[in-house]
């Protein structure tokens, strides 16, 4: 078996409220809930481990029902969590409300103890973080977790990626020496917090990550696409014109897809194509996770949405 993937970060219950008509506020909205398991880390994990790509998760549970019923679902995707925690306490939670076209209106994020993922307990689970092909990180954890991910990966040449999540998590990170990073993933509201007030044009916070010594910096825009840049090239591809039913997950929908083409040795090209498939069949489910694809399902999506 190849050396998994290990995602470090978030587990929550997902309660997303999806409005039936346009949002008013400071008034009663109709709307229908429905409530899935989410938290950036453990989707990725989630969706890794259905389309065939071993998979660690290192995570914080509550031990009420949520906590049980959450590592139900990761156990019965195939995810591993041999180096997670419980805790005594509630699960965090993210309950979302969506807008009438599935996009998001507001968010909130309750319990999710993630300070508990600490460099102490990491440093327990060394002999596991060394298998791994890649680590993978949402910007929730600390700085002071991340900072120790980045040096291990320094250490043992493991590729480190760090998913912003959001612009609060996101500007945790703008003061941190980030050399080495392999790679960061932003989309264009969380990439100018990354940054100096200086560097205010897209193609100046890119050139600034770059200089700071991130390899990586795969920008994304939504409807428009994506960008990844790095230091030899620029590589940018349209995103499928598709009926978005709910937003919540193609991000990480995405990096899953990616994290699936290296896995499978695909190019950087490649790795785009894979990455915005998922990303576009995630998009018009309800839900964070395709769990309607495997992997030989999903690769034979790609000529639909990208045909040659």
């Amino acid at each position: 078996m190849s050396n998994p993937v290990i995602c470090i970060g978030a587990s929550l219950v997902d309660e997303l409220f999806h409005a039936s008509s346009e949002m008013l506020l400071a008034t009663t909205n109709d709307a229908v809930v429905t409530k899935t398991a989410g938290g950036v880390s453990r989707n990725i994990a989630h969706q890794l481990a259905l389309l065939g790509v071993p998979v660690q998760l290192i995570s914080v549970f509550g031990n009420d029902s949520d906590g049980d019923w959450l590592k139900k679902v990761c156990s019965d995707a195939g995810v591993k969590l041999d180096a997670s925690i419980t805790r005594k306490g509630l699960s965090g939670k993210y309950t979302g409300i969506l807008n009438v076209d599935g996009s998001l209106f507001s968010a909130f994020l309750t319990n999710a103890a993630n300070q508990l993922i600490t460099p102490e307990h990491l440093e327990q689970h060394k002999d596991l973080l060394r298998t791994a092909s890649f680590l993978l990180a949402d910007a929730n954890i600390s700085v002071v977790t991340a900072e120790w991910l980045l040096a291990f990966s320094g250490e043992t040449h493991i590729p480190f990626i760090l998913e912003p999540v959001s612009v609060p998590p996101a500007k945790k990170y703008k003061e941190v020496n980030l050399a080495g990073l392999y790679m960061i993933t932003p989309n264009e509201d969380e990439l100018p917090v990354l940054c100096s007030e200086k560097s205010f044009l897209t193609q100046l916070q890119v050139e600034e990550l770059l200089e700071k010594g991130v390899q990586n910096i795969w920008l994304h825009n939504g409807k428009h696409g994506s960008a990844l840049y790095n230091k030899e090239k620029a590589i940018t591809l349209h995103a499928p014109d598709i009926e978005v039913v709910d937003c919540t997950g193609a991000g990480d929908g995405s990096l899953s897809g990616y994290l699936l083409a290296k896995h499978l040795g695909k190019d950087d090209l490649g790795c785009l194509k894979l990455a915005h498939t998922l990303s576009a069949e995630i998009l018009q489910v309800n839900g964070a996770i395709a769990t309607h694809l495997d992997q030989q399902k999903l690769l034979s999506l790609v000529s639909k949405y990208y045909p040659d």
